[in-house]
């Protein structure tokens, strides 16, 4: 299962505070404060940062393992935690923003999968409410062409990490490797989309679209990730 081991490691390798205040403060200037859920929010760290800003958090992850880390941090009492599948919005409520960050949505592989998350998204916000997502750019598959390796230590686990692109799929492949010699493998496999898909995608459900990379540059260009601000109106 995607998150079933690694969410226990996750913070270990990938944590890192100065993205995560950078992502809040690009949600504050598009979103304003006001009930937001989080899609896919992962070991929560941005979500736990918005909360103390003063919105009202109300966060979902498919991964159970993720949520439980999440709910064990400081402060974490102020969030509204649930296990869900952004491919199953199943709520009644709306809100006034909606994210799906740190490329969480490019583990959609189907065009109907998206399409479907878009609509979902648009129908669950209030009128001008803000749907935030960012996913990776095109230029991550060349980066990735030849197989990337990473290794890292965590808790007495020895970790190792690929990250190899196929196509239009990133493939990650982790190894944990136990003080017992036992040993645990998870893959994570994502989607990189076309811009011009998804802003059409986007816009076909009714969203007005803005496009940003890497936070600051806007519209789209050479970079690492797009970030689409799409308010409903």
């Amino acid at each position: 299962m995607m998150y079933g081991t690694l969410a226990h490691y996750y913070d270990a390798l990938v944590k890192d505070e100065d993205a995560s205040m950078a992502w809040v403060a690009f949600i504050e200037q598009h979103v304003k404060k006001g009930k937001v859920l989080e899609l896919a929010c992962g070991s929560g760290e941005i979500t736990i940062a918005l909360a103390k800003k003063g919105y009202e958090m109300h966060a979902s992850d498919l991964s159970a393992e993720m949520i439980k880390v999440a709910k064990q941090k400081p402060s974490a009492d102020i969030v509204e935690w649930n296990v869900m599948d952004m491919r199953n919005m199943a709520m009644q409520e709306c809100y006034d923003g909606i994210l799906c960050l740190c490329d969480s949505f490019n583990y959609l592989l189907k065009n109907s999968e998206v399409e479907q998350l878009f609509q979902d998204v648009y129908d669950h916000l209030k009128s001008d409410g803000c749907f935030v997502v960012d996913m990776h750019s095109m230029d991550r598959l060349a980066e990735f062409t030849e197989e990337y390796n990473e290794a890292g230590h965590a808790y007495d686990v020895d970790i190792q990490w690929t990250i190899q692109s196929e196509e239009d799929r990133i493939y990650q492949n982790f190894a944990f490797y136990y003080p017992d010699g036992t040993m645990d493998l998870e893959q994570h496999i994502q989607r990189v989309y076309e811009p011009k898909y998804i802003l059409a995608a986007l816009r076909q459900v009714g969203f007005e679209v803005s496009v940003y990379t890497d936070f600051i540059h806007k519209g789209i260009c050479e970079g690492e990730k797009q970030f689409y601000i799409c308010r409903r109106k």
